[in-house]
């Protein structure tokens, strides 16, 4: 008994540990792309439509992780539906990762804005029709749900037989997923067509790698403590946003380290030229004043 309790508080320990580390991989993961764009002063090599179903995804993330941390309607809807493992794995760094992304996905898609921050920005760099025709079928697709549990839920979706206010924020939930399965394909695509990933920050795939290993890890975890592997079915959007990431970030690291390195290595040497003839003319207009 006292092997399996502290085997029991390991585990828990580990699984906070891997919680605030992939959340902290995850959360730094949002800072390499912008402070490039402001580097660069410009946007090019960023799929605009990265930024705009980040918005879209993590908006719907911080939802979900909120209501199943906080709403009593929910966390008891969801204990009924999962009894032998009541308590969500939803956790609070989830919540706290979730408003993070959102508000810094924001900033970078506010980036796309010259007027707002005076970058150089492609003249096609707006969202797609797709990804505009995904934002709005999330919106409504929701909308769709919330008529169909007031319309046929029990107790006005209260009580959990049948239609009920979880599948609402199931439903938001899948936004989430949605949008991270199709975000990452057009950036692939720019990446593809300039055969260069000149633009588009490589520290924030290391990270969302990272972060998205440690994830699975803390999810597994959990499950395996309550003995019941439904954990992993009743948070869908952590399980599968974890593995997406990892496969999407396979394949960016291709793409930069192995197919598109000579581009990458040959706009350095072009910045670092740049940098020696910026040095020069400074001189220059240094001795050329003294010398007046």
């Amino acid at each position: 008994m006292t092997s399996d309790r502290e085997g029991v508080i390991f585990l828990r320990a580990l699984s906070r540990l891997l919680g605030w580390t992939y959340f902290l991989c995850w959360s730094l993961s949002f800072y390499p792309q912008p402070l490039l764009n402001w580097q660069r002063k410009s946007t090019h090599g960023l799929a605009v439509d990265f930024p705009f179903l980040n918005v879209l995804g993590f908006a719907a993330y911080s939802v979900s992780t909120g209501t199943f941390l906080y709403s009593p309607t929910i966390k008891s809807q969801y204990a009924f539906r999962h009894p032998t493992s009541p308590e969500t794995t939803v956790r609070f760094n989830d919540f706290v990762f979730a408003v993070h992304g959102a508000l810094l996905c924001i900033i970078t898609y506010s980036q796309f804005w010259p007027q707002l921050w005076g970058f150089d920005v492609g003249r096609k760099q707006r969202a797609s029709k797709f990804v505009l025709g995904i934002f709005w079928g999330s919106i409504i697709g929701v909308l769709i749900v919330i008529y169909i549990v007031r319309l046929n839920g029990h107790d006005g979706g209260y009580d959990p037989h049948g239609w009920a206010w979880i599948d609402v924020i199931y439903a938001v939930s899948y936004i989430k997923i949605v949008a991270t399965v199709i975000k990452y394909c057009p950036q692939v695509l720019v990446n593809y067509k300039r055969k260069s990933t000149v633009g588009w920050a490589i520290g924030q795939i290391l990270l969302d790698f990272t972060g998205g290993i440690f994830s699975i890890l803390q999810l597994v975890i959990d499950s395996s403590m309550q003995k019941d592997w439904s954990g992993i079915s009743g948070n869908p959007v952590k399980f599968l946003l974890g593995n997406v990431s990892i496969f999407f970030d396979i394949i960016f690291c291709v793409q930069h380290y192995i197919l598109y390195r000579k581009a990458r290595l040959a706009d350095k040497d072009t910045s670092e030229d740049e940098e020696e003839e910026d040095d020069e003319e400074q001189q220059a207009l240094l001795v050329d004043g003294e010398s007046r």
